[in-house]
This record gives structure tokens, sequence and C-alpha cells, in this order.
């Protein structure tokens, strides 16, 4: 017989008339979160608290990001991913002023942020669960009065050329300097980009370079940039990924050299191959930080 998890105990103690909003297995060691938070619609109580880690994790007293502002605009709506920190809807909606300031965009248009209640999703990141991570759109918003319709529909545009070793005719200066302005507040642990991104800023960025250690290639972030913040101060329970020493260009600039001249194929291996982790989306509740199953409906 499965032990019961310590939640499970409380939660079945804690179910009297009525009942939870979001049935929970009494078996949640071995429960796939996701199902659980993919399934709540509004936010905890409470201050904003990131707990856990970006790729398991949760969000207690989570805020929603307005659909419209004067300087951006939330996509996607249907996924109800605009939830974060209030430490993240603060940065979004400075960092979007900047922009407008700063650039010849009118804003950002805003991706996904976090689920009300943080955690895993159901489709798409393994990260994104403790409410400190936005995907912003490379694509230069024109207008700010999309439809919920057209924020449905319109697609972003790539920077991408050669497979992600340089960027496109899409790219310029002005993404270059939505970077700057992204990883120079000083609540940025790192930002997501696509390789060429990175290559391109270590070789064409001069004056102040400092900045340029938060920006991190990685594979994909083409059709958007990845901010991480760090975690907000009085958090305890929330873990920081801590930045590599280094501006990262070397980093970068071996990313794009195997990517362009990808080394050659090793001798066959007739071994099975290694049974791979369960990936962030896929976390057990039970192997989730404590407090995160006390904020699911019905506690």
């Amino acid at each position: 017989m499965k032990r019961l998890f310590p939640f499970a105990l409380m939660f079945l103690a804690a179910c009297g008339a009525g009942g939870p909003t979001v049935q929970l297995d009494t078996t949640l060691s071995s429960s796939e979160a996701r199902q659980y938070f993919g399934a709540e619609t509004s936010a905890s109580g409470g201050a904003s608290e990131s707990i856990g880690f970006y790729s398991n994790g949760c969000l207690a007293g989570g805020e929603q990001l307005a659909e419209t502002g004067p300087t951006w605009q939330s996509m996607r709506l249907s996924r109800n991913r605009n939830w974060g920190h209030s430490e993240l809807i603060d940065y979004i909606q400075t960092l979007s002023q900047d922009v407008a300031r700063n650039t010849s965009w009118a804003g950002l248009y805003v991706g996904d942020m976090a689920q009300p209640r943080g955690g895993p999703m159901l489709t798409g990141h393994a990260s994104h669960q403790s409410g400190i991570d936005v995907d912003i759109w490379m694509l230069a918003p024109d207008r700010l009065d999309l439809t919920v319709e057209e924020r449905e529909n319109l697609s972003s545009i790539s920077v991408r050329a050669q497979r992600g070793a340089s960027v496109n005719g899409n790219w310029t200066a002005d993404h270059a300097e939505v970077l700057r302005l992204a990883a120079s507040d000083p609540r940025v642990a790192r930002i997501f980009v696509t390789t060429g991104v990175k290559v391109w800023l270590c070789e064409n960025v001069t004056g102040d370079r400092s900045w340029l250690s938060h920006i991190r290639p990685a594979n994909g972030h083409h059709y958007h940039f990845h901010v991480r913040l760090n975690c907000p101060r009085g958090d305890g329970s929330c873990q920081n990924q801590p930045l590599p020493q280094g501006d990262g260009c070397q980093e970068a600039y071996d990313r794009a050299a195997r990517i362009l001249n990808p080394p050659p194929p090793g001798p066959p291996n007739n071994d099975p191959p290694p049974a791979s982790p369960p990936s962030g989306m896929r976390v057990a509740l039970g192997n989730m930080p404590n407090q995160c199953p006390a904020l699911l409906s019905g506690f």
C-alpha cells in the first residue's frame, strides 16, 4: 500500500461539506502536479510569495497582469498565464514604459508568465512555475489596441538565421536596446535568447557591457526572449539560479560554432538510452516544495 503524503492526510481531514474545487488523489507522491495546478483559475490569497525553484515551485498570492496597459498587452489570454509575483508585475510595467520612451516600439507584447498559482503547466514550459519568469515577444508592437481575437491569432517574428547561429533581417538595433533595458534592472537573474542574438550583442555592444552577463544563449528563444528574475526579497522558500561568471560570450561563440559545424557522430552504441528524468512539467505533487499542495483549492 502506498504511503499517504502528509498533505493528502491534511486534505482528507479538511474536506467537509461541499468538498474541494479540485479533487486530489490520496497518493500525492505519484500524482502529476500539472493536472492540479493547471486546473486552477484564480490566485490564492495573501501577499505574493515565490516558492521553490523556477522548474519546481509554485506561487502564493499571485497577481494578474492587466490584459492591456498604456505600454503593454498580454497575449494569448485563453491560456490564463498572465499571472506572477507582484515583483514581476512591476518589472513588466516598468520595462514596457522604458521601452516606449527609449525605442521605436510602442511598448511590449507580453507572452506567458505563470498560472494563477504557478506550478507546472499542462503544456509548454518546464519553468515559469514560481511566478518570476516572463516571455516577451520579439515582435515590436505598433499598436496596443489588439482585440482578444487578434491576440490569439497574431504571431511573433523569429530573429534566427543559420539554425540559430546568427540573426536574420528581422533583428534591429531596437531589439538590442530592449534587451539592454531588460537586463539592466537589478532584479533580473538572466535572460534567455537564441544563440545568434547573444553572438550579435557580444560583437556589437560598445561602452558599458556589464549587462551582457545576464543575457544567456539557449535553445529556441528566437520568437521571444525569456526574462527570469531573482527571488524577491523576503521570499525565504524561493531558490535562485546562480549566474555563471564572465560575460557569457565565449559560451555563445562555442555554441554557434557547434551549430555551424556539428561534431561527427560517435561510434554506434547498442546500449539502451538512459532513462530521462522527469521534466519540470511532469513533477509529482509529492516532490514539490511542502507549501505547494496546500495552495490548491480545497485546503
